[in-house]
């Protein structure tokens, strides 16, 4: 497709996506009208939630060199053109908003996603992302931008299904009732641990499991419980993970490389050292000897080779149902 065909393009989509369509796509865009194509750079940037980090969407916006910024959304506004717009130097930014599986088949909105040289996708419930993208030209047009060099990232819901191993969050649930630690330690075959693999492809990103708000919401049992889960069930006999509390983010460069920055917890990297004890339905979880690796801001982790520096190693085993720590306090975070 030439230059003067993809700008065409562009401006039928921009025409006819101004408003929103029963059963279709919203697509919002600022900045230039015509597609730019520049050379970005691979990238991965985690966030953790709880609020936006300036230095993380810079990072971003470096990476796609001043080309298009592209938003994703299940639902929600177009807030984060305003705020991207005025952080970065872009050719232009977008939101795109896909509801369901209708609007995730109609071949313009994988068009607009293989455009666009940063994907960046918010928070809200990953469930959307997952019933209404797994499967559809949605997940092919991202997974092509990831294997092309082109950066990624994600916030909340958004850092969720950046890994192999995601939590679905499939169960249907009032806002505040969100799946909690005492729910999975006790049961880890809880009927609402709902766990799907393979939506995106990502370097460094395969045998992981990715979870965010970590210590702010007190997710590290159900972590566990999850981690026992992918390893009884057979899909993993070595997975990871890597879990950012909110106010947190990861900036992973092309070679593995992250370095935390915000002002939240920081993160956390996990890595069990042997299977669950016990890992059945309806049985509290024994489940011993998962490293731990907290990084706060300033601190580094390799997620290739899987060692950090500025952080703190320890151990955490879960007794039938209770976390235990090897830290001198007995902390878990």
């Amino acid at each position: 497709m030439s230059a003067l065909q993809r700008s065409l393009l562009v401006l039928t989509l921009l025409l006819a996506a101004s408003l929103a369509h029963a059963g279709s796509y919203q697509y919002f865009r600022i900045g230039s009208k015509n597609d730019v194509q520049t050379k970005p750079v691979a990238g991965i940037a985690m966030m953790g939630g709880g609020g936006d980090l300036d230095e993380a969407f810079r990072w971003l916006c470096q990476k796609g060199n001043g080309g298009d910024f592209l938003i994703l959304r299940a639902t929600g506004s177009d807030d984060y053109n305003s705020y991207v717009n005025g952080l970065c130097k872009l050719n232009s930014v977008a939101t795109l908003i896909i509801p369901d599986r209708q609007a995730a088949q109609d071949p313009a909105v994988a068009e607009i996603i293989r455009q666009a040289e940063v994907v960046f996708i918010a928070g809200g419930d990953q469930a959307n992302y997952i019933r209404g993208w797994k499967g559809t030209p949605v997940q092919e047009a991202i997974n092509a931008n990831v294997a092309t060099g082109k950066p990624i990232g994600g916030t909340s819901a958004g850092l969720a299904v950046l890994g192999e191993f995601v939590y679905g969050d499939l169960e249907d649930k009032p806002d505040d009732n969100a799946l909690a630690s005492t729910d999975v330690l006790p049961n880890p075959y809880f009927e609402r641990v709902t766990l799907i693999r393979g939506f995106l492809k990502i370097p460094h990103l395969e045998n992981l499991l990715t979870d965010s708000h970590f210590a702010k919401r007190d997710r590290m049992g159900r972590t566990l419980g999850f981690l026992a889960r992918i390893m009884q069930d057979g899909w993993s006999k070595t997975p990871r993970e890597a879990a950012i509390d909110e106010k947190s983010a990861v900036l992973v460069e092309p070679d593995g490389k992250g370095t935390v920055v915000g002002n939240g917890q920081g993160a956390y990297f996990l890595r069990p050292t042997r299977r669950p004890d016990v890992c059945k339905n309806g049985q509290p979880l024994t489940f011993r000897k998962i490293s731990v690796y907290r990084v706060p801001a300033g601190g580094h982790f390799d997620l290739a080779s899987w060692t950090g520096d500025g952080g703190m190693a320890y151990s955490l085993s879960v007794e039938k149902g209770k976390i235990e720590s090897t830290r001198a306090d007995k902390a878990v975070y």
